[in-house]
């Protein structure tokens, strides 16, 4: 827990007092966010050229806490479990969140230097995408882990990725092996890059309900260290009360870290927003989110956990559908928030209220996913 603690302090303090800094060098290189004023959107005033690509700021912080968590691993009485040493499980977490933020970037540097708000193209962003997806994809499911205890014999087997779709555990019954697995990791990584990225409209949306999603995560991989088969110390009957996953204490630190950094960054993000977190930050995010479900073996509980984020993609494919197929619109503007713009309402209170919906959605996973740890209980 401590070391977890560490990097999501140091996370935070990093996020918080270099994202000032960002916005003085992202102002002076004039790398303002293009902003479309023919829409008739309210937040849309008095934001063009508000610097962009904040989300270089939490992704290098989560990558320096996590650092820091490491070096504060090597203190721990239990280090033998903790596996002190960076783990395949960080790479693809990382990988995920650092590549996807770079494909991210690559489109916000395009719109900065084009001044204009369409950057990379449609097919170029899902290339880089699938190809993120697929490259880590491969990494979680062929390298399995290497572990041992105090005797010399491996205690732990397990490949980042599984071969099993899961819900709150692996479901043996759907079994789908390695290479529909990797379109799968393909599938969850494009749908929850786009989720954060048009969820990201308004001050502090995306950041808030990020925060609220990574620490959800971070509890759950945090519950499946202290229940985890691979730990030679946890007494329990393994088939009823432990989880099969690789790595739990990593992939707690990396989430609890990105929580803590996207809390710093929310400090200069919230209404009204002084950088923007740009398709840099909501594809980092996204990336690691699907790493998240991917690595904690929750990848069925994800559309949960993520709720608002289904939620306001399903809003731009119901619009998308209908229009095309009978020409009307059903909301106003999608995605979902820019309905509620053009209906009257500020933007603080669409971004209260939907991170209350952001809420709701996670605390419902998280007791789904207690209460399938009761039941294997009783």
């Amino acid at each position: 827990m401590r070391a977890v603690i560490v990097a999501i302090g140091v996370a935070f303090l990093v996020s918080l007092l270099c994202t000032p800094i960002a916005i003085k060098v992202f102002a002076r290189l004039k790398a303002g966010q293009p902003i479309r004023s023919n829409l008739g959107l309210a937040s849309n005033e008095g934001k063009k050229g508000t610097p962009t690509m904040g989300g270089v700021v939490f992704i290098l912080a989560t990558v320096i806490a996590y650092v820091a968590g490491h070096l504060a691993l090597t203190t721990l009485p239990d280090a033998q479990i903790a596996q002190v040493e960076p783990t395949i499980t960080a790479l693809v977490l990382l990988g995920l969140m650092v590549f996807s933020g770079a494909v991210g970037f690559i489109d916000d540097f395009l719109k900065v230097r084009k001044r204009h708000s369409g950057g990379l193209n449609k097919r170029g962003k899902l290339a880089g995408q699938i190809l993120v997806g697929a490259v880590f994809g491969v990494v979680a499911l062929y390298f399995p882990s290497s572990m041992t205890d105090a005797s010399g014999a491996t205690t732990n087997t397990e490949t980042v990725g599984s071969t099993t779709l899961s819900f709150i555990r692996d479901i043996p019954a759907l079994e789908i092996g390695k290479i529909a697995s990797v379109i799968v990791i393909i599938f969850v990584v494009m749908a929850a890059t786009n989720g954060v990225n048009l969820t990201d409209g308004l001050d502090g949306l995306a950041t808030g309900a990020s925060v609220m999603v990574l620490a959800a995560y971070a509890l759950i991989a945090f519950w499946q260290y202290r229940h985890w088969c691979a730990d030679p110390t946890y007494t329990a009957n393994p088939e009823n009360y432990c989880y099969t996953v690789r790595d739990p204490l990593e992939i707690a630190l990396i989430a609890g870290a990105a929580a803590g950094a996207c809390v710093g960054f929310l400090w200069w993000n919230t209404s009204p927003a002084r950088i923007f977190m740009g398709d840099t930050g909501a594809l980092g995010l996204g990336g690691l989110i699907a790493g998240m479900a991917m690595s904690t073996r929750t990848i069925l509980l994800l559309p949960i956990i993520g709720g608002l984020f289904v939620i306001i993609t399903m809003s731009v494919v119901i619009q998308i559908i209908s229009f095309r197929t009978t020409g009307k619109r059903v909301f106003r503007m999608s995605p979902l928030q820019h309905h509620f713009e053009l209906a009257g309402w500020s933007e603080v209170n669409i971004v209260v209220r939907f991170w209350i919906i952001a809420g709701i959605s996670v605390a419902i996973a998280l007791g789904l996913f207690y209460s399938d740890f009761l039941a294997s209980m009783g």
